[in-house]
C-alpha cells in the first residue's frame, strides 16, 4: 500500500508545503499531494504554489494566527530556496 510519506515524496515537496497547499485549496492532503505533483510539473506550477502559501500565510494573519504564520512563512523561504523564480 502507498503511504501519505510516499505520496508526497512523488512532488518533490515538503510535508509542509503539501499542507499548505491542502489548506489553501481546502483538499484532504493526498488530493493536495496530488495536485502539488501535477503543479510543479508544469511551467506556471511552481508560481501557483508560491501564491498558495502567500495566500495563507495573509490569512493567518489576519485571523491573528501569527504562530502559524510563522510556520507557513518558514515553509514559504524552503519553497523558494528550492524552486527560486526565473530572471
Amino acid at each position: 500500500m502507498i503511504s501519505i510519506e510516499d505520496c508526497i515524496g512523488l512532488t518533490g515537496l515538503t510535508r509542509e508545503e503539501i499542507d499548505a497547499i491542502a489548506e489553501h485549496e481546502h483538499i484532504p492532503e493526498a488530493a493536495a499531494a496530488a495536485l502539488a505533483g501535477y503543479l510543479m510539473s508544469t511551467t506556471e506550477g511552481p508560481a501557483a504554489v508560491r501564491t498558495m502559501i502567500r495566500d495563507d500565510i495573509r490569512a493567518a494573519l489576519a485571523a491573528g494566527k501569527r504562530e502559524h504564520a510563522a510556520e507557513l512563512l518558514a515553509a514559504l523561504r524552503h519553497f523558494l530556496a528550492e524552486h527560486p523564480t526565473e530572471p
